[in-house]
């Protein structure tokens, strides 16, 4: 069977020169006569894999030395709690940019521990089509908090809030090395490994050190202290050593690639291709408003989706996207159904995605659309 152009939200596609190397070392790495999946996380095989991809994430994101990169599990949805439960310790008050589902889910957790969370700006009166401007954050917050990339909704930031000496912390899931970053106007960096760096099953976190604290909040579990991490090479437990090696493998291919500013090159190109295709279109358009566009998560719309409530009219929207999914799904372009929260449909364009690939869901789009007009 041939390869497929994969649009996933996540787990995503892989670069094939990466998964093409872990199959030639499936079963002997290194000389080792044995797969990196059978290794003790403790041995001296084992070692310098997760010693590389460290160095490796400090070269390419630019870490400065005051920083500790983590690789922790749980997700980026453990995040949320760990976040709250290691700096809302002071004020316990905290700053929260609604973007849309994972920002919401994120404050919602800290509420949960006591924290007392605020809102200071919202993209909901919108669908959160956009990303609100808020060009200075102050008061005596914890922290504050965005989502940099909202993977449901398509929408990115396209500026870095000023929140002078109150730490940043940011999920990067979606956008993790698909651009440069300045790693030194955040406290804390999170982002799950399932879109841009591995397969599903580590967290990359990347926290100021003076954030580690000694004292989280009372009852805060141990393997949810980022001290309990950071003391201990993120190997107090048994870390998920097969995925670290792939995400080893990923940053060297991003390294091959130019970097993170290749990526953005990339990533831009193809982005741009798609989305002047669909701005150019009479039959679909783009969800998300222009300055807000994320370079990764392109949800779209067909003409059929007016955003009428009736039966009829559902059922046409329905009927034309399920239609394009399955036909698409046929024509080797898979994953493409959109959120629900969107509708529609959803092209995942992530460092591993080729611009042969979006040009080929293009010219799809194309063919679709004169068939179904």
């Amino acid at each position: 069977m041939s390869r497929v152009y994969n649009f996933s939200a996540g787990p995503s596609c892989l670069p094939e020169e990466v998964l093409n190397e872990c199959a030639a070392e499936m079963l002997d790495y290194n000389g080792t006569g044995q797969s990196v999946m059978e290794m003790s996380h403790r041995s001296k095989a084992y070692e310098p894999i997760i010693e590389d991809a460290e160095a490796m994430v400090r070269k390419l994101m630019n870490v400065p030395d005051n920083y500790k990169v983590l690789f922790v599990q749980g997700g980026g949805s453990t995040q949320f709690a760990m976040v709250a439960e290691n700096l809302g310790i002071h004020t316990g008050k905290a700053a929260y940019i609604n973007t849309g589902v994972w920002a919401k889910k994120a404050a919602a957790e800290a509420k949960k521990l006591g924290i007392k969370v605020d809102v200071i700006a919202s993209s909901e009166d919108r669908n959160f089509s956009y990303i609100p401007k808020v060009q200075k954050v102050e008061g005596d917050y914890d922290y504050v908090y965005i989502c940099f990339n909202n993977t449901i909704m398509g929408t990115h930031y396209e500026y870095i809030p000023d929140t002078g000496n109150i730490p940043l912390v940011a999920d990067i899931s979606s956008c993790v090395l698909s651009e440069p970053i300045d790693v030194s106007k955040f406290g804390l960096l999170f982002a799950g490994a399932q879109k841009n760096l591995a397969p599903a099953g580590v967290t990359l976190v990347i926290i100021r050190e003076d954030l580690i604290t000694e004292t989280p909040l009372s009852g805060t579990p141990t393997m949810l202290s980022y001290k309990t991490h950071a003391d201990n090479g993120s190997m107090y437990n048994t870390p998920p050593c097969y995925t670290i090696y792939v995400l080893d493998k990923v940053l060297h291919w991003i390294e091959k690639n130019g970097g993170a500013e290749g990526m953005y090159r990339r990533n831009k190109e193809k982005a741009d291709y798609l989305y002047d295709f669909l701005d150019s279109s009479d039959f679909y358009h783009a969800t998300t408003e222009k300055g807000s566009r994320s370079l990764m998560n392109v949800p779209f719309l067909t003409k059929y989706s007016t955003g009428a409530t009736d039966e009829a009219s559902l059922a046409k929207e329905k009927e034309i996207n399920d239609k394009f999914v399955k036909e698409a799904a046929a024509a080797g372009l898979v994953n493409l159904k959109g959120h629900r929260l969107v509708g529609g449909m959803r092209a995942s364009i992530y460092n591993a995605m080729t611009l042969d690939g979006v040009k080929a869901l293009v010219e799809f789009m194309k063919k679709f659309a004169a068939e179904n007009a």
